[in-house]
């Protein structure tokens, strides 16, 4: 975790993430995951690169089995783009930055 990206739990899943302004890419992470800790470098590149545009939350899924399982999170890391309240996208697993930079201008618009 880093002061780009927010920490977001259960409880802050509804207004941090399904009512922010915006759009929010949530990374679904868990401390012992490999890939996911390969990707976090990169989803800090993504925040910064996309401030004011994107923001990037973080849910780790064993503090928080809530907000994973109801948007069916059966594998990390899962990325998952919000929009109004609604996930727009998905990626699954450790992803190159190319891959990540595309996947989210695709449907960031």
């Amino acid at each position: 975790m880093s002061e780009l990206t927010k920490a977001v739990s259960d409880e802050t899943f509804q207004a941090d993430v399904l009512k922010a302004p915006g759009p929010v890419l949530v990374d679904f992470w868990a401390e012992w995951c490999g890939p996911c800790r390969q990707v976090a470098p990169i989803l800090d590149e993504v925040a910064r690169d996309y401030a004011g545009k994107l923001t990037v939350a973080k849910v780790n899924i064993d503090e928080n089995p809530g907000s994973p399982n109801d948007y069916a999170v059966r594998g990390i890391p899962t990325m998952i783009l919000f929009r109004d309240g609604k996930p727009v996208g998905t990626l699954v697993g450790a992803q190159p930055r190319s891959k990540l930079r595309e996947w989210l201008d695709s449907n960031l618009g």
